[in-house]
């Protein structure tokens, strides 16, 4: 098997945990309602889940914790991640916002920090900045 298969192996599996992790937190109340779950066919479709494994994933059965990375910055790349996929097609709902923040704090960030954290990270991917945090992030 050529190494770029192990890869693209990889990255899949990765994407089928974020989708996981998001369907069981849209599940985290018993049920996944019809907006809950056009947002999850949205991010199925941008993780390349396929039918199957969005079948499997969707099982009453089957409800997946969340994998929380030790790291600070590891959870920072996930999030990041999601806000890259949530905002790919130049379309973000207050759904959505809600869904990832849940998500920022089953990550292990505190519920005002996960608000904060999220409302900046949406202000910086739709370019609405202050100068001073732009200023800032180009002397990063």
């Amino acid at each position: 098997m050529p190494i770029v298969d192990l890869y693209e192996h990889s990255d899949q599996k990765h994407n089928l945990a974020h989708f996981a992790t998001l369907a069981s937190l849209a599940a985290v109340d018993g049920e996944i309602n019809e907006k809950e779950k056009a947002i999850l066919d949205k991010f199925a479709f941008k993780l390349n889940i396929t039918e199957e494994e969005y079948k499997e994933v969707m099982k009453k059965e089957n409800r997946y914790p969340i994998q929380t990375p030790q790291s600070g910055e590891r959870r920072m790349k996930r999030l990041f991640e999601f806000f890259q996929m949530a905002l790919a097609d130049q379309s973000f709902d207050d759904d959505q916002k809600n869904l990832i923040e849940r998500y920022a704090v089953g990550l292990g960030f505190p519920v005002d920090i996960a608000e904060k954290m999220v409302q900046k990270s949406l202000d910086i991917f739709r370019g609405r900045i202050t100068f001073e945090d732009y200023q800032y992030l180009m002397d990063k």
